[in-house]
């Protein structure tokens, strides 16, 4: 059984689909009052279709009947690494940008990454009156992305960093706008932003509303047009204290992966019923159709863009003057369970 509890503000714009700070509760309720809890976190949007599949399927809920799970939906990153150091939340889907950081400012002790999650589904997007078309044309321009730090902005200032350009704030004559992904929405709509590098469904949303352009996505700049996007990242002291747990997050994220990969049109169906019960609104189903076409949903486990992450954090500053150690990062098990 669902239930829906509403925490603080929650304004509904159209494809305004979290605020920043915002969170939806769901409790997955075993029928157990003397149940221990878990506490899961992701993002409503097309990237972490896998807890979505996975919690509206009941897949998660059959593998751990003994618990009773709690569902937080957050906009993000940065702000789900603050809930887990302050240990409001035990498991969560998130960027890479932010998982290394939680990592690194919490001395190698708060996190671990437990599993890869999806590959790709961001884009730099213009819009239609900017006059953009090289790399050049950047200079003076205003360019949206998430908040500062996460695995988007890390993305979009590297790029500008390896084309010889800067923001305005370091010297350059780049304006970068870190704001919620509703802000980019709104300010794409009135042309008062040139371009955003922004994630699925969003990315497909600017380009089907206001015919924005996609110069580009991202995982065409990776090798093999493969990096990490989402991954799966719990508390070190859970993931230690509750191993059979962690096997069952694991065993219910891959065999959700396997129904998405299954079932394409039942995977968009049920996302848009995810949306229209969580916001009361639907998004186009082409949009749908075409945002999840821009993402890979795989059990491959993408660790060498994670370090390359991390190298580019490091060099923006993002992770301190200290020269960084992702040593523990990663639950080793995983390669012995899965390859």
């Amino acid at each position: 059984m669902l239930h829906l509890f509403m925490q603080s503000r929650s304004s509904i714009l159209v494809f305004a689909i979290l605020p920043i700070l915002i969170i939806l509760y769901f409790v997955i309720d075993n029928n157990d009052v003397g149940k221990d809890q878990i506490s899961l976190v992701y993002f409503p949007n097309v990237s972490h279709i896998i807890p979505i599949i996975g919690i509206e399927n009941d897949i998660f809920s059959d593998n751990m009947e003994h618990l009773n799970i709690i569902i937080k939906l957050f906009e993000s990153g940065p702000q789900v690494i603050e809930s887990l150091f302050a240990k409001s939340i035990d498991v969560a889907y998130v960027g890479p940008g932010p998982a290394i950081n939680g990592f690194i400012k919490s001395d190698q002790h708060m996190i671990r990454i437990i599993s890869n999650a999806a590959s790709g589904g961001i884009s730099f997007i213009s819009h239609p009156d900017s006059d953009i078309s090289l790399i050049s044309d950047l200079h003076g321009k205003r360019i949206a992305t998430q908040q500062i730090g996460n695995t988007q902005d890390i993305s979009l200032r590297n790029y500008l960093y390896e084309n010889e350009l800067k923001p305005v704030e370091k010297g350059g004559s780049v304006y970068i706008l870190n704001i919620s992904n509703s802000d980019i929405y709104t300010l794409f709509s009135k042309n008062e932003i040139d371009a955003a590098w922004v994630s699925e469904p969003w990315a497909t949303i600017l380009v089907k509303e206001f015919n924005g352009v996609r110069l580009l996505q991202e995982h065409d700049l990776w090798p093999e047009q493969k990096f990490s996007s989402v991954v799966l990242i719990t508390r070190s002291d859970y993931h230690d204290n509750h191993q059979n747990t962690i096997k069952n997050i694991i065993n219910s994220h891959m065999e959700t992966i396997n129904w998405i990969n299954a079932n394409p049109n039942k995977t968009e169906l049920i996302f848009d019923e995810f949306l229209y019960g969580v916001m009361g609104q639907s998004i186009d189903r082409k949009i749908i159709h075409e945002a999840l076409s821009n993402i890979t949903i795989s059990k491959e486990q993408l660790n060498s863009s994670i370090y390359t992450f991390a190298e580019r954090a490091y060099s923006l500053g993002y992770l301190g003057r200290q020269q960084y150690n992702l040593t523990g990062i990663f639950y080793l098990a995983l390669n012995v369970l899965y390859g």
